[in-house]
């Protein structure tokens, strides 16, 4: 089984400035090694690793971390700055590396929920198609409607929706991101979402019924051909252990369904096994 979405992070590269809001808890080093141990008492035996911070040294922190540990990590998740006139070349340079299966920049921390669809980051996201890279979107509900026009004027773009689009689970705010998830899902086949993340946004409504809704509603709107399950290590961990996660989120998914959403999707979307093949032809 692949986990399609954890983090590394070593504080002394000083560039996770955002840890200084979060949990005490996260606010030290967090190794592949500490997630394998983490991960030891469940089937899940490879990952995806996300860039965890919005820098070039973070994307090239996390290629380096992939390369040190070729029998856990089947491919990274980058940033790059979309705004930058550069933004098209080291998106090319980038996806010379057949670890690299995605570009992620983080429109939950910027300010204008129109950002993805300026014309100066539509040269980025010209790039990124030309690469065969998935544009993965870190958003919030608000930018639901906006990915939706994305996807409808690019459709060959390969879109991923991080955690669900972080509905508001704390306050009970099902509505409108389920009607705006739908809509999403329904605006082209090449946009597919991660059951991850959930568990922080939820406050106090943790409890499986409580949780269940919203993720019956992403497996109902995309179909786990288009759902891929990812821990948010080690975010999750301030509100449950890994191993809890994973049980509630393999128990809410119907047992017909868990082929694709604890591996299938993941490996297609990302092209996991061409990487690997790739990366076996021209070694590490």
């Amino acid at each position: 089984m692949i986990d399609a979405h954890l983090h590394v992070w070593r504080i002394d590269r000083g560039d996770y400035d955002w840890l200084a809001d979060e949990d005490a808890s996260l606010r030290r080093d967090f190794s592949l090694a500490d997630w394998a141990e983490a991960a030891a008492s469940t089937p899940v035996d490879s990952c995806v690793i996300v860039q965890a911070t919005p820098t070039r040294a973070e994307t090239h922190h996390v290629l380096a971390v992939a390369r040190d540990n070729p029998d856990r990590v089947r491919g990274v998740v980058g940033w790059v700055d979309f705004e930058r006139p550069e933004a098209p070349d080291e998106i090319a340079s980038l996806a010379a590396d057949p670890l690299l299966v995605a570009l992620r920049p983080w429109l939950q921390a910027i300010a204008d929920p129109d950002w993805i669809l300026g014309d100066q980051v539509g040269r980025a996201l010209d790039a990124l198609e030309q690469a065969g890279l998935v544009y993965e979107s870190l958003i919030k509900p608000v930018h639901l409607t906006r990915i939706s026009e994305l996807a409808r004027t690019r459709p060959g773009l390969s879109i991923l929706v991080d955690h669900g689009a972080k509905p508001d689970i704390a306050a009970d705010g099902f509505e409108p991101w389920a009607r705006d998830l739908r809509d999403l899902a329904s605006a082209s086949d090449r946009v597919v979402c991660k059951l991850s993340g959930l568990l922080t946004e939820a406050g106090t409504r943790t409890s499986r019924d409580e949780l269940e809704p919203y993720i019956a509603t992403i497996l109902d709107a995309f179909g786990p051909d288009r759902v891929l399950w990812g821990s948010d290590w080690p975010v999750v961990t301030t509100v449950a252990s890994y191993a809890d996660w994973f049980a509630m989120a393999h128990d809410l998914v119907p047992a017909e369904h868990r082929d694709a959403v604890f591996g299938g999707t993941a490996s297609r979307i990302y092209g996991l096994d061409a990487a690997d093949r790739l990366i076996q032809e021209v070694g590490r």
